[in-house]
């Protein structure tokens, strides 16, 4: 069976460091058709018996694959938390692809915060005049006056305004352009990339306010946090902001200059709902302010004594549509509650007795079309929704996170989010917020991925609307917000030395400028099977099958999923014992490039989003399932395999050095109980979904200190669990709050800590990330080892 296959069902949906410093020329070097492959790259297919070799972890991160490229050309690729592929050596044939059982797709983080970033403003972009690929490090000057381009050979003129070098103002070598030396590149765009005047930054808040949401809380931290940073709110001059709350009735907010003070407007026809002063709804932040503050601060009091249960989410989002259509922006939706009024409203789909059904988990799916068919309006208008889910009730995830996802919009999720009982959940939201409402924001975008040609796109997962084969649409785009490709090839490259991908990225910044940003990556192509193995990327792999799967559990059904997940380690290790190995040998062999792919599909199979036989609640799962598809890949893998440490024995060995402090690096360890010592200090980073974690086990000679353990941190017998590590003056304190606030500013979102006891109730959840243990419903690592072995043989 080949890979595509595996995953027949697939619908069609739809992390970067500075840009490496540029060197050599801009073309490809003629010394490529020579470049013997396993030569120049002998460990990643050195034959690794996986049953036999047990620690396969490295120590730490795990670096992607190097393409097999000219020195020159390997520093200017595109950085791999940006853009990579899952076969760093392409297959000149889609034959070969097959043969190989590996998946060809592409992972992107296009719009990554970077520390460095070329940006050129030129009135003429140098583009290909036939396929409108941008110039870039990959293309070939055939003298200083002619191009050739990289993606579907058409020799184009340079212009003359090109050949002067803005950087070293100099004349007559176009290709030492900034564009030529750098795979990462942003253009301030000329008027020619303009439909119509850049839209200014709208910002629209619809707030739950019925009892069940002003009991938990949520409003106060929302109005606090918007108070705080509502001078850091992304925009200029021309940044409107409005605001609509909603129970079993519609409330807007007439904010027009020169009111004493806001004035309520309650709409309750919610069939027909319409705008009762449509000019005085969205406002200029900037000239009322004053108003806008005063609203913040009275909101949690006007609604802190309602009794109303209801929640009419469906129509309220009808009536953000319409407010936003004239001019685009953001809707950032806060709900509380399963939607049981008007439009898109919902009943609970979730059996509590068949949370840990071992078969078929139903409900997945959407239970109306609704919310889609809204996003996709929101979509054409320029709109995007952003979900802010906040309960202990199911809620109809599967439903409800359709408006954010073809509208481009993220979905946040705080399950038994409570002000009062839940302060890591609360300072995980405040932390949260805080990144969403003053992070970069990028308007009215899209995105087109373009490939050499005889390749071509196959599927895209990630949340957006697809607008033709190659063009997404992005009503906003953020820096959080990763996508996958898969792609297939169509012509055969027996010709080509290498192929490139270029993402483009066409968007209007906050402060109304049109802006483009490309990403260009270039790939060796191969004839080989032995070289394509040798250029897998695990990670990428992981990452891009975690989608399809995702995919195939709606589509599909879950169990479909999980054995396509199986079948693709069988599949792609059967190719590789029949097809590359010379000598064949007892065990479950691999190459060392694929060594952990055995594992991280374990650890997908048992991951939330797809795991049966453990209690989930469905909303969780449907979350994890969204989280897989939109997250960037660096914080997919670490949902799929947390990162283990030891902390309770941390040295300043190796240690790196930041801002004048040293950070530990402590080993990874394996996910099993084996690596538990009782005497020790665990952290369990799981990203942005489990949090992290960290367990103290209480062995007998601690328990003469109650309160104090390996000298770091302070522990109470009556405090159940804390989500704090206190600042003991102790040079084990010390050490660990540095590592884990280095991991804290690893990412851009908040994680939360909590600190767990041996007996608390959250050990559960640490222990159901050792992920080689066995438990009554999976196998164990070695298990499934045995049992991919076995289907290997046949």
């Amino acid at each position: 069976m080949s890979f595509d296959q595996a995953f027949v069902h697939c619908t069609h949906h739809c992390t970067m460091f500075p840009p490496q410093p540029s060197a050599g020329p801009a073309q490809l070097s003629p010394s490529l058709a020579g470049l013997s492959l396993q030569s120049q790259t002998p460990e990643t297919l050195r034959v690794v018996n996986l049953l036999q070799e047990r620690n396969l972890l490295p120590p730490g991160p795990i670096t992607p694959p190097t393409p097999c490229l000219p020195q020159d050309l390997q520093k200017i690729n595109c950085h791999p938390e940006v853009f990579r592929s899952t076969l760093t050596n392409i297959p000149q044939t889609q034959s070969l692809l097959n043969k190989a059982k590996l998946p060809l797709g592409l992972l992107l983080h296009p719009f990554k915060d970077l520390s460095q970033l070329p940006v050129v403003t030129s009135s003429t972009i140098v583009r290909c005049r036939s396929c409108r690929t941008y110039i870039n490090p990959f293309v070939t000057f055939l003298d200083q006056r002619r191009w050739k381009c990289n993606l579907c050979y058409r020799v184009n003129d340079v212009p003359e305004e090109f050949m002067y070098n803005p950087v070293t103002r100099s004349y007559g070598e176009p290709h030492k352009r900034p564009e030529v030396q750098n795979a990462t590149i942003e253009f301030i765009a000329p008027s020619e990339y303009m439909l119509r005047p850049p839209q200014p930054a709208v910002y629209l808040f619809v707030l739950d306010v019925s009892h069940n949401a002003v009991e938990t809380g949520y409003l106060d931290v929302v109005c606090q946090s918007l108070l705080e940073n509502i001078n850091a709110l992304p925009g200029d001059s021309r940044t409107k902001i409005g605001f609509i709350s909603f129970d079993s009735t519609i409330h807007f907010y007439n904010l027009q200059e020169g009111l004493a003070q806001p004035q309520m407007l309650i709409v309750s026809d919610i069939e027909d709902i319409f705008l009762p002063t449509p000019d005085s709804l969205l406002v200029n932040l900037n000239e009322c302010k004053e108003l806008v503050q005063d609203l913040l601060k009275s909101l949690p009091q006007m609604f802190g004594k309602t009794m109303e249960t209801q929640s009419a989410l469906g129509p309220a989002l009808q009536a953000a549509f319409k407010l936003l259509s004239p001019t685009g922006g953001r809707v950032s939706v806060f709900q509380t509650q399963l939607p049981k009024l008007g439009v898109g409203a919902l009943k609970s789909r979730e059996d509590p007795n068949q949370r840990a059904s071992a078969k078929d988990i139903p409900n997945l799916s959407p239970a109306t079309d609704f919310y889609k068919k809204l996003a996709l309006d929101c979509s054409g208008q320029q709109v995007a929704v952003d979900l802010f889910l906040l309960s202990s009730q199911y809620c109809d995830l599967a439903s409800l996170a359709c408006i954010s996802r073809y509208s481009a919009g993220s979905v946040y999720y705080y399950p038994s989010y409570q002000q009062q009982h839940n302060p890591a959940g609360v300072e995980c939201f405040q932390k949260d917020l805080k990144r969403y409402l003053t992070r970069k924001i990028g308007l009215e975008a899209v995105m087109r991925i373009r490939c050499t040609k005889g390749l071509s796109i196959h599927t895209f997962h990630g949340n957006f609307f697809v607008r033709s084969t190659d063009l997404l649409s992005l009503p906003n785009v953020n820096p959080d917000a990763g996508f996958a490709v898969q792609m297939s090839i169509e012509e055969n490259l027996v010709d080509m030395q290498s192929v490139s991908f270029q993402a483009a990225l066409l968007y209007t910044s906050s402060k109304g400028e049109r802006r483009i940003r490309v990403h260009t990556m270039c790939l060796p192509v191969v004839n080989s099977l032995s070289d394509i193995f040798a250029g897998a990327d695990v990670q990428a792999i992981t990452g891009l099958l975690a989608s399809m799967a995702v995919d195939r559990s709606v589509t599909s059904s879950l169990s479909d999923a999980r054995d396509a997940m199986t079948n693709a380690s069988i599949d792609s290790l059967t190719s590789y014992r029949t097809s590359v190995l010379t000598i064949q040998q007892p065990g479950l062999l691999a190459p060392a490039c694929l060594r952990l792919f055995p594992l991280y599909i374990l650890a997908l199979l048992k991951q939330k989003a797809f795991r049966t036989g453990t209690s989930t609640r469905l909303d969780d799962r449907v979350f994890a399932m969204c989280q897989l598809k939109y997250q960037p890949l660096a914080y997919v893998m670490l949902m799929i395999h947390p990162a283990l440490y030891r902390v309770d024995d941390l040295t300043d060995e190796g240690a790196l050095n930041i801002s004048e402090r040293a950070i530990p690096q402590p080993r990874v360890q394996q996910l099993s109980v084996e690596k538990l010592s009782r005497e020790g200090a665990f952290l369990m980073d799981a990203g942005s979904v489990s949090s992290m974690m960290m367990m103290y086990t209480i062995y007998a000679k601690v328990c003469r200190h109650p309160f104090q353990i390996s000298g770091f941190i302070y522990f109470s017998h009556k405090i159940e669990h804390t989500n704090l590590l206190p600042e003991l003056d102790t040079a084990e304190s010390q050490r660990t709050r540095a590592f884990v606030g280095w991991l804290r500013e690893q990412r851009p979102f908040f994680p939360i800590l909590h600190v767990i006891r041996d007996e608390s109730p959250l050990k559960a959840s640490f222990m159901q990330n050792m992920i080689e243990d066995r438990t009554e419903s999976a196998l164990s690592y070695y298990e499934f080892l045995l049992h991919v072995q076995q289907q290997v043989s046949k």
